[in-house]
Formats: C-alpha cells, structure tokens, sequence
C-alpha cells in the first residue's frame, strides 16, 4: 500500500471506507507511529532493494535531536543469522546477488 510519504511499503496499513480512519504501521507499534513518520523511514527503500523472502525485518522509533528517526535491524531466518546491510542481505540466501553488487561499486570506483 502506498504511504503517505508516496512510497510503497507493505507494512502500512491505511482504511477510510465509511467514515472509518485507521492509519497504522504495522512494523512499527500503533501507540509510536505518526504518519509524518514514513518520510523518514528507510523500510521502503529496503524492500524496494532487497526481495529476500527469509529476511525479517525489526525496526523501532529512537529520537535523534529533535526528530524522530526509524532504526532498521534484519534477520535471516534460513541462516539464522543477523544481516549488517538489510538493503544487500546475507550474503548466503543470494550469493550471486552479492558478487554483482561488488562489481558494480568497483565499476564506478575504477571510472572517477
């Protein structure tokens, strides 16, 4: 669903049918969640990159200054294994995945 930042993400949740009002992320607790929130969250941008089924994602509000700030941690659920860039993965569900994306930052390293 889209939220209302634009984005597509498939843990917002939104219904407005018959004078109903829900807005609600569903990765996040309802009691924390703002909508102004989803313009800074970098769970779309996540998923956009990363399709990996066995890949879990946990995220929480932490403040930062003045702003609130999503804080993203993943899991591999096949390798039960904590992931360190959930926009990559593993590195061991998709191993092909990993060797082009390698090449692809030595690429644009190798033209400056």
């Amino acid at each position: 669903m889209q939220t209302p930042a634009g984005k597509e993400c498939r843990y917002y949740y939104e219904d407005f049918h018959r004078g109903r009002t829900v807005q609600e992320c569903r990765l996040l607790s309802r009691e924390e969640w703002r909508p102004r929130v989803c313009s800074v969250c970098p769970v779309p941008d996540i998923l956009r990159a990363n399709r990996c089924a066995h890949m879990r994602l946990h995220a929480r509000l932490v403040r930062r200054w003045l702003r609130r700030r999503v804080e993203v941690t993943a899991y591999c659920d096949r390798y039960e294994v904590p992931v360190e860039n959930p926009y990559v993965g593993c590195g061991r569900c998709h191993p092909g995945a990993r060797a082009v994306l390698t090449t692809m930052g030595s690429k644009g390293e190798e033209d400056e």
